[in-house]
């Protein structure tokens, strides 16, 4: 049986070099809170506040360290209350995705687009991934059991031999299957 544990995923920021100095200062170096689930891959202790069309979000936590590009990953519920209707897509595909505000200690900024609602999928290591045949970018179909069973289709394979196994939802989708960080989901296909 092919379990993986999952990881409940709120709303987040990945931010740019260049965002988190306009939003934290020059120079300024995200400190880390907690390290999370995916190797290297962290929480950290600065938020920003995000500005939507018709609604706010303050503290919302970033995730370091910076990327290349800044993403803003909600819930389908997270933006309604924003007033945007961003597009299910893979972490970085942000061509054609809504704008937002943001605004922190030292600045704000106005991204152009960059607000997905992140497509669910797992993480798989190599190893992982070829005892089990699947390669990267395959769909699957999982299986969350309990009090509120579901079954999850096109559950995008994200493989690298820098990733450990585990499953990404949102809260939206978590809240749907009962499901919480820790639980496991079974693959079917």
């Amino acid at each position: 049986m092919k379990q993986v544990p999952i990881g409940v995923s709120a709303r987040h920021i990945h931010l740019s070099e260049e965002h988190i100095e306009l939003l934290f200062g020059k120079g300024y170096q995200l400190k880390v809170l907690k390290d999370l689930s995916q190797p290297g891959q962290y929480a950290a202790e600065e938020t920003v506040a995000v500005v939507g069309p018709k609604g706010k979000f303050e503290k919302v936590r970033i995730l370091g360290p910076a990327r290349g590009g800044t993403q803003l990953e909600v819930s389908r519920t997270d933006a309604f209350s924003l007033g945007l209707n961003p597009p299910v897509r893979e972490s970085g595909n942000t061509d054609g995705t809504p704008g937002i505000q943001l605004i922190g200690p030292a600045g704000e900024v106005t991204i152009p687009q960059g607000v997905i609602i992140a497509a669910r999928h797992i993480h798989f290591h190599t190893d992982d991934a070829a005892k089990w045949g699947i390669i990267d970018k395959q769909l699957l179909t999982v299986k969350i059991e309990g009090e509120r069973s579901l079954i999850f289709e096109q559950v995008l394979a994200r493989v690298s031999d820098q990733y450990s196994l585990d499953m990404h939802i949102d809260t939206d989708e978590a809240n749907a299957a009962g499901a919480k960080t820790g639980d496991i989901a079974l693959i079917l296909s």
